[in-house]
């Protein structure tokens, strides 16, 4: 039975991705920053510890046989590159050579598909499109990007693989993150919607996805994650018809986007800390659409319909349900099905 550790286990990917390791027979140690705030299963096989990418990580992987990388600083509303470095780069490679030091046999790490091109509609962006406008001005895809140069460079010495996931939906979203375009527009009666348009992805599919990457994936090879590429007004028509909300639709224009993006600028050199900036709502007015055929050739990965996703991430939020793919974890555990 392999041990693996996992980094960011108490986000919305690290919950899932520790779910389904359980699941399929490892043993995971997850390390957070705080145990208490973990709200996924306790499980015999798992193992929380208290840590962070600054301390030395390397007591932790000498019975370890991977990792999965799946920490990094992913808030929008910082002003300074070096804030995303210290942990998207600098933090990553601290971990990498400890791995290696351990002489591990698998490194995984979770960058973000924005690292590659964009499609427009019509097409998809895929591993080998180079990275584009508006996403070289943002501080967390550069801090990306530059981590994935860094790390490849280390091939020769551990066998290594990248994973690029797109926007993710699911259960066990306890912060939130990526559950806040649901948040923000349930129960509204009227929601205004960007121009552009992002690719889907069930969370689960990208937790599987990353135990494909160990188990299959090949040393220097970067992996595109993506489920459905979707409009935001498609999305928001979509999230109506799943949970019977009728709203009206108004989309935002150009000029009103670039207006917020101004002010957000103005509001960061008041000191106001802000998600608006030019370079976050430019972002908004793009089709971010990708494909993922590498991944299903590859790794032979299947893609669950997004309208799953949205419905687990709905339930989640409403009453803490857990997916019915984990409840035999839970039974067999007697933990309870609802945790809070």
């Amino acid at each position: 039975m392999k041990q693996v550790l996992i980094t960011g286990t108490n986000g919305l990917l690290g919950m899932n991705l520790v779910h389904e390791l359980l699941t399929q027979g490892y043993a995971v140690k997850g390390l957070v920053r705080n145990p208490d705030q973990y709200r996924g299963l306790r499980h015999p096989r798992l193992q929380l510890v208290r840590g962070s990418l600054e301390d030395d990580l390397s007591p932790l992987l000498a019975d370890c046989q991977a990792v999965i990388h799946v920490a990094a600083e992913t808030r929008q509303d910082l002003t300074d590159y070096a804030a995303y470095a210290r942990t998207n780069v600098q933090g990553t490679l601290r971990l990498l050579e400890a791995a290696i030091a351990c002489r591990l046999e698998k490194f995984v790490f979770v960058s973000t598909a924005n690292t590659m091109g964009y499609a427009e509609p019509g097409g998809g962006g895929e591993e080998t499109s180079p990275m584009k406008e508006p996403y070289l001005q943002s501080f967390y895809a550069r801090s990306k990007r530059e981590a994935e140069e860094k790390l490849l460079t280390f091939t020769d010495r551990i066998s290594l693989v990248i994973a690029n996931p797109t926007f993710m939906l699911g259960a066990f979203d306890s912060r939130p993150s990526s559950g806040k375009l649901i948040l923000m527009v349930l129960g509204k009666r009227l929601i205004v919607y960007p121009p552009g348009g992002k690719n889907l992805v069930h969370v689960g599919d990208v937790a599987q996805g990353l135990i494909r990457c160990l188990e299959r994936g090949r040393n220097g090879e970067r992996y595109l994650l993506a489920g459905e590429n979707w409009s935001y007004r498609a999305f928001f028509s979509r999230l109506g018809q799943l949970t019977g909300q009728n709203s009206w639709l108004v989309p935002i224009p150009a000029f009103g986007l670039r207006a917020l993006g101004w002010l957000g600028d103005l509001l960061r050199k008041l000191g106001v800390r802000t998600e608006l900036s030019r370079v976050n709502m430019r972002i908004l007015g793009v089709f971010n659409y990708y494909q993922h055929r590498k991944s299903v050739q590859e790794l032979g990965l299947t893609y669950r319909p997004v309208d799953e996703a949205i419905t687990e991430a709905i339930a989640y939020f409403s009453n803490q349900s857990i997916p019915e793919r984990y409840k035999p974890l839970y039974e067999a555990t007697a933990a309870p099905l609802h945790h809070t």
